[in-house]
């Protein structure tokens, strides 16, 4: 059936279960909004079995007004996707308009709606150039992607709701249609407080929209959709997207294999540290490392992004001093990973098609068996 509505989601985040990764501190909301000057918005659309997809907003404060800019990195795990303003955002190390997420063939109709957001902001008549960035991931398989459901009002709804509340997670916005690690996907988020020394201390916070292939691995255990769910359960003896990948060790696929080749991750990450372009890539590309923690297989069709943007006054902290942050971000991406899968409702789609949530009785059995499970 669809996914049921869930008000109060907190006592199934992976922290409240005991099965946060590391041992990092989160902000007050343990979600991206934790980071000074960062708002989220969602938009969500379903549509009987047909249309489950949406849009996500993540809008740092600075670049909301005429002018604005922050510094931001780009690192590319895996270039298989459709990422909107790349280029430019890698050139020049910076951001000038809000970061939106949907469905793949929805990213270039999202990309003008941001356009035409940016353009209405007061003082901003004379702009003739503009660079907006748009992620997005594939939900063809829940979701009739073919329609191009995404409209300018979706976007610019997303945009204009856009709050500094807790992050909505699961099947919201973005990853209302997506599926990762053999089970549903979504929204997830999470934040660390890092303390860097003589530099005081900043709080680093991601968003992920999850929709990639690989075994869900909880603290290093492996979590299958065969064994969590039965071989029986429906939708599991599926060809194509929705056969789940058997559990593996790396580099042992075949060359021939048909299986999924994974679907694609967007990681938003945002730092309050005042870091340069140069070092918020280095935090990027961090973000993508954090994805191995959570399972991700790095599939051949998996387009796997992370973008770093800072929000805060530059503090001139050096290299060397950076590690925590290294740190943190990683920590954060796992778990922003498993609380998208946590917080997901069981989705029926396009053409029959359905993912299952993960079992959460079944992970917490596994993991306590396990000594992994923090109670």
């Amino acid at each position: 059936m669809p996914r049921d509505e869930q008000p109060d989601t907190s006592a199934k985040r992976a922290r409240a279960l005991g099965l946060a990764p590391g041992a990092g501190t989160p902000g007050p909301t343990n979600s991206i909004t934790d980071v000074t000057g960062v708002r989220v918005g969602h938009v969500t659309i379903h549509e009987g079995t047909r249309l489950h997809t949406g849009v996500t907003a993540v809008v740092p404060d600075a670049v909301d007004v005429a002018g604005g800019r922050v510094p931001a990195g780009l690192f590319v795990g895996n270039g298989y996707g459709k990422l909107v303003g790349a280029t430019q955002l890698a050139e020049l190390g910076e951001i000038e308009t809000p970061i939106v997420l949907t469905g793949t063939l929805s990213a270039f109709r999202a990309a003008d709606a941001l356009v035409t957001y940016v353009l209405d902001k007061p003082r901003n008549e004379a702009v003739e150039s503009l660079n907006p960035v748009v992620g997005e991931t594939n939900d063809g398989h829940l979701s009739d992607i073919r329609s191009r459901p995404i409209t300018e009002e979706h976007v610019l709804t997303a945009l204009r709701s856009a709050t500094s509340d807790p992050v909505e997670q699961g099947c919201v916005g973005a990853g209302t249609g997506t599926a990762a690690l053999g089970f549903k996907g979504g929204i997830g988020s999470s934040s660390r407080v890092v303390d860097l020394g003589d530099h005081g201390t900043c709080t680093v916070g991601v968003l992920a929209q999850t929709n990639f292939s690989g075994t869900l691995t909880v603290r290093g255990v492996p979590i299958t959709p065969q064994e969590a769910l039965g071989l029986d359960a429906p939708g599991l003896d599926t060809p194509g997207l929705d056969t789940p990948p058997p559990l593996r060790s790396p580099g042992t696929r075949p060359a021939n294999d048909d299986e999924p080749q994974g679907n694609s991750c967007m990681l938003i990450v945002a730092v309050d540290a005042g870091l340069d372009a140069r070092q918020l890539t280095r935090v990027a590309t961090r973000a993508v490392f954090g994805l191995a923690r959570a399972g991700s297989d790095f599939a051949q069709g998996s387009g796997d992004y992370g973008i770093a943007f800072d929000t805060g006054q530059r503090r001139g902290i050096p290299d060397q001093h950076l590690n925590p942050i290294f740190f943190a971000v990683q920590e954060a991406v796992a778990e922003a990973v498993l609380d998208s899968l946590f917080l997901a409702t069981t989705t029926e789609g396009f053409h029959g098609h359905t993912k299952h949530a993960v079992p959460l009785d079944f992970v917490l059995e596994k993991c306590s068996a396990a000594g992994a499970l923090d109670r």
